[in-house]
C-alpha cells in the first residue's frame, strides 16, 4: 500500500494510506489481518512508497525488542529512503538489513542505470561497516550468476525494443547484467558475506530454484530468476540450517498471484545460547 498523505502532501511512510474510501477499505484489510493470528503475535515497521509499486515491511515477534530500527543506509539519517527501500532492525547481537533494490532498467538514457549504480555503491560501503553478524533479505534485482536463471543465453541477450546500451555490459535483461553481477560479487566478497541458498544448494533446481518467474502468456513463459535472498554475514554461516524458495514450476505454485514467491531462512541457535537448538526467521 501507499503511504500516508493526501495528493499533493507531504507522506508518512510509517503509515499506511487511508485519504480515500478505496485506500481506507485496503486499510482496514490490512489491519483486521494484522490483528489476526500468526500477526497479532508480531509488531511490524513499514516503510512505504508515495505508489503501490515499492515500499518494504519488517514483522518482529513481540517477544523480541529490537534496539533500533532505521530506514535510511545512512545510518545518522531519522529519513526514510526513497520509495521505502530500507528498513534497518538492530538487535543487541544482530544486525538485520530488509531492502528492494532498485531496478536497473534497460536504458542509459532513463538515469536507472546510473540509479543503480549508486545504490550498489552505496551498498557496498555500508555493509563494510557492519559490525555485529548481519542479516541482509529482500528482493535484491540481481541474479548473480548463470545457475541463479532458469535460461542464460535468453537473460544475457534480451533487449527491450530492439534497444543495445552503448556499454556491452550493461546489456541483458535488467538483473542479470554482467555490471549488476559483477558488483553484487563484490559486495559479497568485500562485505565477507555468504549467499545463503546458493551455500546449501550447489545444484541448480530448474522446479524450485528461482524465487521470480515471468507472465506465464508470451516470451517470457518458464523464464525465471532467483533475485530474493539471505544474505548472512560469514560468521553466521555455520548456523545455516534451511533456506528454501517455497515457489516452483511455470505455473507459479506458491507465488499467491504475485511474480514473487517466499523465501525462508533458518538458524541454529548460538551454540553458547542454547546447543544443538533451532531458530526460524
Amino acid at each position: 500500500m501507499p503511504a500516508a498523505g493526501s495528493k499533493g502532501a507531504p507522506k508518512n511512510p510509517s503509515e499506511l494510506k487511508d485519504d480515500t474510501s478505496s485506500s481506507r477499505e485496503e486499510k482496514q484489510i490490512v489491519l483486521r489481518a494484522l490483528s489476526s493470528s500468526p500477526f497479532k503475535d508480531y509488531r511490524v515497521w513499514w516503510s512505504l512508497s508515495d505508489s503501490k509499486y515499492a515500499g518494504t515491511a519488517v514483522f518482529v515477534k513481540k517477544m523480541f525488542e529490537p534496539k533500533k530500527v532505521s530506514f535510511n543506509l545512512d545510518r545518522t539519517s531519522s529519513k526514510h529512503e526513497s520509495d521505502g527501500r530500507v528498513i534497518i532492525v538492530e538487535f543487541e547481537s544482530l544486525l538485520l538489513l530488509n531492502t528492494y533494490a532498485p531496478n536497473n532498467g534497460w536504458k542509459e538514457e532513463e538515469n536507472s542505470f546510473q540509479r543503480r549504480r549508486k545504490w550498489d555503491k552505496r551498498m557496498f560501503e555500508f555493509v563494510q561497516q557492519v559490525d555485529k553478524p548481519f542479516i541482509w533479505c529482500g528482493d535484491l534485482n540481481v541474479s548473480h550468476e548463470e545457475i541463479d536463471v532458469s535460461h542464460p543465453d535468453f537473460f544475457s541477450s534480451a533487449k527491450l525494443n530492439g534497444y543495445i546500451p552503448p556499454n556491452k555490459e550493461d546489456c541483458g535483461q535488467p538483473g542479470f547484467t554482467l555490471a549488476e553481477r559483477q558488483r553484487f560479487g563484490n559486495i559479497l566478497s568485500q562485505g565477507k558475506l555468504v549467499d545463503a541458498y546458493r551455500h546449501l544448494h550447489k545444484e541448480k533446481d530448474m522446479e524450485c530454484g528461482f524465487s521470480w518467474s515471468g507472465n506465464p502468456i508470451g516470451k517470457y513463459r518458464g523464464k525465471r530468476m532467483r533475485i530474493d535472498y539471505f544474505i548472512v554475514s560469514e560468521r553466521l554461516k555455520d548456523r545455516l540450517v534451511s533456506c528454501e524458495i517455497h515457489g516452483h514450476g511455470i505455473e507459479l505454485e506458491g507465488f499467491y498471484g504475485s511474480d514473487h514467491c517466499p523465501v525462508s531462512l533458518e538458524l541454529s541457535k548460538d551454540a553458547a545460547e542454547a546447543p544443538g537448538s533451532q531458530n526460524s526467521s
